[in-house]
């Protein structure tokens, strides 16, 4: 097992310290920008934090009517390999993947994008990450001894803030379909000639219809395409009341992803969450002890929208040749990622089994 060598230096959000020119980050557990060289600190507070994160138009920015401070032009490049929107900053042209360590070059010209409306601050520090990675990883079973051993290095976490779009949204269906009402019967059946009484279940099926409404507010869409969606959706709960006002002093030390799932894409799939939801509700609302929905018709007003940036501290290593990645929800911690399974150790367990199995069978053989 080896370790994906160290990356060269990757682009950050950088802010000069007024003390001493070095470098502020951002630190979690202070909630503040914090200056390694000569302790210096800032606080990183908002104004008026609801007003700040207003939600957008969804049809304003789908027909390029958004006023033009939402609005940013960004120099980026989408990796080749997992797909990430890579953004540069400055005079940058070439700089390493934050989700795969693939080297990426900028393209040419600029990208105008809706600007993040808001940010969920990390709330803890590289190496809470780390841990919460070690124990999920000391969980695990049949995996390599390598495993374990890279667990051990403690090799640094890079934390990274993954773009994702909220959508609310007013909605109003009407529907129609059947009511079932589950009721027994008392049948005579003939077994070994003699008569037997059971009881039969039927279901008594009436019209339905009625209307249904429900308003929607921030479903979470994943806007990166670089993760594997199945790993993003199970850092889920997400508190976003915690959210803060966009401000790049809380990605001081961090990397941004750009978003890559264009706003009208991710409205579809907040539309069929929307819709499973909306479906659920008609079934509650027919009753009775069994449902048939033959028809929904929704009535969709009041889309808004927000940009929003979540925190994810992520790590990679490679085992024979395949590249695996860990991701830590930078607000609760949890865990989720990829893992390879030792062969080895999956044979020396079955082999175990068929000894038990065996053992038992003699057992139960002397005693016949």
């Amino acid at each position: 097992m080896t370790d994906i060598p160290p990356p060269a230096p990757k682009e950050t959000t950088r802010f000069p310290c007024p003390n001493c020119g070095a470098d502020y980050r951002f630190a979690p557990n202070q909630g503040k920008l914090v200056c390694d060289h000569c302790g210096h600190e800032e606080s990183t507070e908002q104004g008026d934090r609801a007003t700040a994160i207003a939600e957008l138009d969804f049809r304003a920015a789908l027909a390029e009517q958004l006023p033009a401070a939402e609005m940013i032009e960004t120099r980026a490049s989408t990796c080749p390999n997992c797909a990430a929107h890579v953004v540069f900053d400055g005079d940058t042209h070439a700089t390493e993947c934050p989700f795969c360590a693939t080297p990426v070059v900028v393209d040419t010209g600029t990208h105008r994008q809706i600007k993040p409306r808001a940010v969920l601050p990390f709330q803890f520090a590289e190496r809470a990450a780390h841990d919460a990675m070690n124990s999920w990883l000391g969980k695990l079973w049949f995996a390599p001894n390598g495993l374990s051993e890279y667990a051990r290095k403690g090799r640094k976490m890079d934390g990274v803030y993954v773009p994702f779009w909220t959508y609310d949204a007013d909605t109003k269906s009407s529907y129609n379909g059947e009511r079932g009402t589950v009721y027994y019967v008392t049948e005579t059946v003939m077994r070994d000639g003699k008569p037997e009484q059971r009881q039969v279940q039927k279901i008594r099926w009436t019209p339905a219809s009625g209307r249904v409404k429900r308003w929607f507010d921030d479903i979470l869409v994943l806007g990166s395409r670089a993760l594997p969606k199945r790993y993003t959706d199970a850092l889920h709960p997400w508190d976003l009341s915690k959210l803060e006002p966009y401000s790049p002093e809380y990605l001081a030390g961090f990397q941004a992803e750009g978003y890559s799932l264009e706003l009208q894409d991710g409205y579809e799939e907040a539309r069929a969450h929307m819709d499973a939801v909306i479906r659920r509700d008609v079934a509650f609302d027919i009753g009775g002890d069994r449902q048939r929905i033959h028809n929904i018709s929704t009535a969709v007003s009041d889309v808004t929208f927000k940009h929003i940036l979540l925190p994810v501290w992520m790590a990679a290593y490679k085992y024979r040749g395949k590249t695996y990645r860990f991701v830590v929800n930078g607000q609760t911690g949890r865990v989720q990622g990829e893992r390879p399974y030792s062969s080895i150790k999956i044979a020396i367990a079955a082999l175990v089994a068929l000894l038990v199995a065996a053992g038992i069978g003699y057992i139960i053989a002397q005693n016949q």
